[in-house]
């Protein structure tokens, strides 16, 4: 119902700067097209793309691509949805906003807004693989309700390191966590030797942010902030 996954969509006022962070890490540039009128960027490790939009401060969004996007703005009023903003019309790149029941960003837009980036798939970045973006809720119950809603499969999964529900679909995988777990919005990756990828990025300038949350502190893992607030835990795979 949301379309297609597009992109992690956060804003920066150094959109340089988070640029650097990412080339960092080992994350490549993706060509970008003309969409917006403020300077653009999107970052990609193959598998997670991060849109960097220097423009005013707003929250991170989860970014869809919906094609005929007008045709379908009555559907999703009619299951809810209630719009916080809407940029429509023939001079403008379509494009609606709305918040979840816990505040989070979620926007469609009428089109993609870059070309995939050309990685081998030898190119993995410091971080590990992708594995999904991770949401704080006060209501696990009732946030895995609101996405199944948008067709997302729904699973909990109380026995994992950290416990969560799960939401997959065909483009992206949300993890829903509890509040106490993530504060905000988050990149999650698994990565083996993860030590030995704490100490490269150090060795590059680049340090953890802090602590995990209390579940994980006796497993090897990091916490990273991008620039522009972006947060990025980085944590061993379980053992089989």
């Amino acid at each position: 119902m949301l379309g297609r996954f597009l992109e992690f969509s956060a804003t920066t006022q150094d959109i340089q700067g988070s640029m650097e962070f990412y080339e960092t890490l080992g994350f490549s540039q993706a060509e970008v097209g003309a969409a917006w009128a403020h300077p653009y960027a999107v970052m990609t490790d193959g598998r997670i793309h991060v849109g960097l939009h220097q423009q005013d401060m707003a929250p991170p969004s989860i970014t869809f691509v919906k094609p005929g996007l007008l045709k379908h703005l009555e559907v999703l009023e009619r299951i809810g949805v209630e719009f916080q903003y809407r940029r429509l019309g023939n001079d403008v790149f379509n494009e609606v906003g709305w918040l979840d029941p816990f505040g989070h960003m979620i926007r469609l837009v009428e089109a993609r807004t870059f070309s995939p980036a050309k990685r081998l798939p030898s190119q993995v970045s410091a971080c590990g693989y992708f594995v999904e973006i991770g949401l704080p809720a006060q209501n696990l119950a009732h946030a895995k309700a609101y996405w199944e809603r948008f067709g997302f499969v729904g699973m909990d999964e109380p026995l994992a390191r950290l416990p969560h529900v799960a939401c997959t679909s065909d483009t992206i995988d949300l993890g829903l966590y509890e509040s106490a777990y993530l504060r905000r919005p988050t990149l999650l990756f698994d990565a083996d030797d993860v030590d030995e990828r704490i100490a490269r990025l150090a060795a590059l300038g680049i340090e953890p942010a802090g602590g995990a949350a209390a579940p994980m502190r006796h497993t090897s893992v990091a916490v990273y902030v991008a620039p522009e607030g972006t947060q990025i835990l980085m944590a061993s795979s379980p053992a089989a």
